[in-house]
């Protein structure tokens, strides 16, 4: 019987270790290849992703209606948590800011820089820096990757 309840207890998840996927929802550009390779890094991270489609005007308002100043754009803006995700940020940089909650309006890697999730294969990457989006607009470092 003892072995039995010991079973039981193992079983039985332990409220709060389960951690449920962040939600994070993508505007797009529809013939956008990369945005969707964005989205697979992130889902294939344990991202739960939804996206809607985004053209030209709408789209730019949409990134700076977010916070996202226009040095910073890239090809798709996402939403995550209360932050804006801006271009192709790696899914271990959203969780740090998931997880540190900073004041901030979000993440952007501005451009498309080669390698970086969803731009091409990582060990051949090209330097990119991931910025850290104050409320105000202004900009610092997040992460830096160096070139592969």
């Amino acid at each position: 019987m003892l072995a039995g309840a010991a079973g039981l207890i193992a079983a039985t998840p332990i409220a709060g270790l389960a951690q449920e996927a962040p939600a994070i929802h993508v505007m797009k550009d529809p013939n956008c290849g990369c945005c969707k390779a964005w989205m697979k890094v992130l889902a294939d991270d344990g991202f739960a992703v939804t996206s809607e489609d985004g053209f030209g005007s709408l789209l730019i308002r949409y990134k700076l209606d977010n916070g996202v100043p226009q040095n910073m754009m890239s090809c798709h803006t996402a939403k995550v948590g209360g932050y804006v995700i801006e271009g192709h940020v790696p899914p271990a940089d959203i969780r740090r800011l998931l997880a540190e909650r900073p004041e901030a309006a979000g993440l952007a890697v501005p451009d498309m820089p080669y390698g970086s999730p969803g731009m091409g294969p990582e060990d051949r990457r090209e330097a990119y820096d991931v910025f850290l989006i104050r409320p105000d607009g202004s900009t610092e470092v997040f992460q830096s990757y160096e070139a592969a």
